[in-house]
């Protein structure tokens, strides 16, 4: 059946969760970006060199976006393997990964964007599961409906069996 992956995606941290027939693989990606840069100290700016202290806005957005993308091609190094992805979270970095999927020619791949809030991974794993469970029982005909009346077993072109290899 191949690899179907889905992912709750901000822009602080990323959690993958990778279903194939065997089992499921859980990937963390955590993002170093810092969306408000604030300046040295605690206090508010004050005095007259307070602009050499604080960088440019053009110089925090420009080591902004550098930061997103480096996280955002480890985001998608985790999904390469992915027949069929499922994208969820909240805020825009959904909608950003969705457009770098298609930039890098993986758009085809992608089975939905939802909005969703905070989760923990065990729900995050269930949400991707049950997707994926509903996703493929709506593609796939009932064995009844492929044969009526024949008794006879859907033909098969083949069979590929994916093993993971044991722990030593």
């Amino acid at each position: 059946m191949g690899t179907r992956a889905g992912l709750w995606i901000d822009h602080k941290k990323t959690i993958v969760v990778a279903v194939t027939d065997t089992g499921e693989e859980i990937c963390h990606v955590v993002s170093k970006v810092e969306r408000q840069p604030q300046s040295a100290g605690g206090s508010p700016p004050k005095g007259r060199r307070e602009s050499q202290r604080v960088p440019a806005d053009d110089i925090r957005q420009r080591v902004l976006t550098e930061h997103l993308n480096i996280y955002y091609q480890a985001v998608i190094a985790c999904l390469r393997d992915a027949e069929s992805i499922l994208i969820f979270g909240p805020g825009e970095a959904k909608g950003e990964l969705k457009k770098r999927l298609e930039r890098s020619k993986m758009g085809e791949r992608i089975a939905a964007v939802e909005a969703a809030d905070k989760m923990t991974e065990r729900q995050i794993s269930a949400k991707v599961r049950q997707h994926f469970a509903e996703q493929r029982s709506a593609v796939e005909p009932k064995r009844s409906q492929l044969h009526a009346g024949s008794g006879q077993p859907p033909h098969r072109i083949a069979v590929v069996e994916r093993r993971r290899p044991k722990a030593r």
